[in-house]
């Protein structure tokens, strides 16, 4: 079963239990999901579909610094519980120690040298590290070790 399907598969779930706030965030995933289809006219594969559900919980992740900040305790919870269900069809998450020894391998890969190297070695371990780390944090993480 693809990505796609499971999340629908989870929609039809949510409506037959009547989990609204499930079953609004997962239509609006299907729907972003959608959007990137027919905008593309493509189908997605469950990397693209990663993708899209990583790029939502970003977002997610934003609003709620901006509400934190406008002191919406209300929408900071409804967003979190957004999140929670979006990362849910993500897969595990890479430990600090899988995340460095896949850093340095990449590192060794592409012979990188210094700072002018970092997208060569981001292109190696986003490959191998998509849906499974902040690619924020894997970028600051190349960048101390090509400083050293």
């Amino acid at each position: 079963m693809t990505l796609k399907e499971r999340i629908t598969e989870d929609m039809k779930s949510a409506m037959r239990s009547g989990d609204k706030e499930r079953l609004a965030t997962v239509r609006m995933a299907l729907a972003a999901i959608k959007q990137r289809e027919v905008d593309e006219r493509i189908t997605l594969d469950d990397g693209q579909v990663l993708a899209v559900l990583e790029k939502m919980i970003k977002q997610r992740k934003e609003a709620i610094t901006q509400f934190e900040s406008g002191g919406r305790a209300d929408l900071v919870a409804k967003e979190s519980a957004e999140i929670t269900v979006l990362q849910a069809y993500l897969p595990a998450q890479m430990s600090d120690s899988e995340l460095d020894a896949l850093i340095d391998q990449a590192i060794g890969q592409t012979g990188a040298a210094s700072v002018k190297d970092m997208g060569k070695v981001m292109a190696a371990v986003k490959a191998q590290a998509q849906g499974r780390a902040d690619m924020g944090a894997v970028s600051a993480r190349v960048r101390a070790k090509l400083v050293q």
